[in-house]
């Protein structure tokens, strides 16, 4: 087959895959590109997690998603995922990177390299940029954060029986990782900035969280920063004085952002303190003619106000636009934060 395609998406998330979907529902010719696996980031979340959600709420082209129970797991929503895909027939090149996207409006090329380092050239009359953010983490930046014992992702807490682990962060990701590390033998010490664990805890983990705590069953030092990572230990600053915490793994669950340098280096505008790209709030179209961006990125740095949820009936837009259809269908479109 050509490489010509009327839309290029880059990322293979469910916001990627919904635009791909509604391009090809409308008649056009979808690529979606990544430089990992299928839905990359859902990989990588932790191996037991459920979804926040409802099953229809993460369900893209009207297919309906089965499952278990009443909030979707991280298998059953991967599982899914991949059924989309087939079920649309949709083109996805996993393990391919883009490097540059060149050219202008009806005429761009995309330029990727494999993971055999093979480099491949791809023209689409449009661009969606759907990529994200969880393989960018937010970093401590302290001396020894680049110790093989530190992580920014967690996966599952058996490895970790009768250890001392640290967990830096206050949000949903440290608090879950917390608890399910303290259910599997850990010794777990939290080390976060706040007062208090964040507001934005979901309502079954925050009671949770501070029952152990306050139990003594986990480890919260509040009002804390860490200062350095050494191979065995963790050291904590509280105010004036300084504490050494045991830690044979650490994890440093502090939040996650766009690839911003990829935006730039594509000639897209953002916003010097939020860092949202330029765009058109009724059709997503950023400052360069022709490219769109969907889903977390169009956010900026506010990535928690975007979710899978409404981030999916971003290709709506996008494709009305592009079709000059003027239909966004029955739903409400979705506006980028603080329209």
């Amino acid at each position: 087959m050509s490489d010509s395609y009327d839309v290029i998406c880059i990322g293979a998330g469910p916001t990627g895959l919904a635009c791909a979907i509604d391009a090809k529902l409308a008649g056009l010719r979808p690529l979606v590109l990544d430089k990992g696996c299928l839905c990359n980031s859902l990989f990588h979340y932790p191996t037991n997690m459920s979804f926040f959600t409802t099953p229809e709420r993460m369900e893209i082209g009207d297919l309906p998603m089965t499952t278990a129970g009443g909030k979707p797991t991280r298998a059953e929503a991967l599982k899914y995922y991949r059924r989309a895909v087939e079920h649309f027939e949709l083109e996805v090149h996993q393990y391919e990177k883009v490097e540059r996207i060149e050219g202008q409006d009806e005429a761009f090329r995309v330029h990727t390299t494999d993971r055999a380092g093979l480099h491949h050239e791809y023209r689409g009359r449009k661009i969606v940029i759907a990529t994200g953010f969880y393989d960018r983490p937010n970093h401590l930046n302290v001396r020894g954060e680049e110790l093989p014992h530190v992580s920014h992702y967690f996966s599952e807490a058996h490895p970790y029986w009768n250890q001392e682990v640290v967990v830096v962060g206050g949000g949903n990701s440290a608090a879950e990782a917390a608890l399910e590390l303290f259910r599997a033998g850990a010794h777990v010490t939290i080390v976060h900035r706040g007062a208090e664990m964040g507001r934005s805890l979901k309502y079954w983990v925050k009671p949770d969280i501070e029952n152990r705590i306050r139990g003594s069953e986990i480890r919260a030092m509040f009002d804390s920063h860490v200062v350095s990572i050494e191979p065995s230990r963790v050291i904590v600053k509280n105010g004036r004085s300084e504490e050494s915490v045991p830690a044979s793994q650490v994890f440093a669950l502090i939040g996650y952002h766009p690839d911003f340098d990829f935006l730039t280096r594509a000639g897209i505008a953002l916003d010097a303190k939020t860092k949202k790209p330029a765009i058109d709030p009724e059709t997503l179209e950023t400052n360069l003619p022709g490219i769109y961006v969907a889903g977390v990125v169009v956010g900026g740095l506010q990535t928690s106000r975007i979710f899978i949820e409404n981030g999916r009936f971003h290709g709506r837009q996008i494709i009305a636009a592009i079709t000059g259809s003027g239909k966004l269908s029955d739903r409400e479109p979705v506006a980028p934060p603080g329209e």
